[in-house]
Parts: structure tokens; C-alpha cells; sequence
């Protein structure tokens, strides 16, 4: 990529942070997102493993840029306009929602309470 890219983008506006950032249309609404330095949708593994940044389309038109895991968004949810957005490129404008929580999935309160109580020994 050139120092003036001139790939054709479209706008994608984070509902929950009322952001909008410019993506191109080949590359992934995480990685327009991640490129500009922006905030919004949380970033996990970045290759469609962990979920992290799954997302609700509430307006546009998208296309997969890769499998989706079932494991993190069902054939039910893809119908409701849910999908991972690692792993999906604009085609037009779009409009989405974070369907978790804003904020990191590793955080140190969870980590604790994670470890917290052992597990009971079966006798």
C-alpha cells in the first residue's frame, strides 16, 4: 500500500461510540478501524478465533472475507445481522453495533475472579 492510499472507502459508524471511520471495501471493518488508530470495536486474535469483536450490522451491506465459527456466531444470529468484524469488508456504508461489552476481554478483575475459588476436589 502507497503512502496515498486510493482504495475506494466507505463509512462505518460504531453505534455505542457514535464514531465513524473510512474502510475500504477489501480490507476488514476491524482492520480500517485498527489502521486509523481508532476505538470501538474490541480487538481480540484478529483472524475470526476468539469472538472478540463480534458485531451486529444494523445497516449495509457486507461481504465474508473469510469463514465465520459457528462457535462464536451461530446460522440464527448471522440471520439477525451478526457476524465477526475480523472477518467481513464493507460493501457499501454501513452502520454497526458492538454486540459485547466495550472493554478489553482479558481485564484483570476477570483474571482474578477466574482463579478466585479452586475447583472442588471430587472425593
Amino acid at each position: 500500500m502507497s503512502i496515498f492510499d486510493t482504495r475506494p472507502k466507505f463509512a462505518v459508524h460504531v453505534a455505542q461510540t457514535d464514531e465513524t471511520f473510512p474502510c475500504a471495501g477489501n480490507e476488514s471493518l476491524l482492520q480500517g478501524m485498527v489502521r486509523l488508530g481508532r476505538k470501538g470495536i474490541p480487538v481480540g486474535c484478529v483472524n475470526g478465533g476468539c469472538g472478540v469483536c463480534k458485531v451486529r450490522i444494523l445497516d449495509g451491506n457486507i461481504r465474508a472475507l473469510g469463514p465465520i465459527s459457528r462457535a462464536h456466531v451461530t446460522a440464527e444470529e448471522e440471520a439477525m445481522g451478526y457476524t465477526l468484524a475480523c472477518r467481513v469488508a464493507p460493501q457499501t456504508p454501513v452502520d454497526l453495533e458492538v454486540a459485547g461489552k466495550l472493554e478489553k476481554p482479558f481485564s484483570k478483575g476477570r483474571a482474578e475472579s477466574a482463579t478466585a475459588s479452586p475447583i472442588p476436589q471430587q472425593q
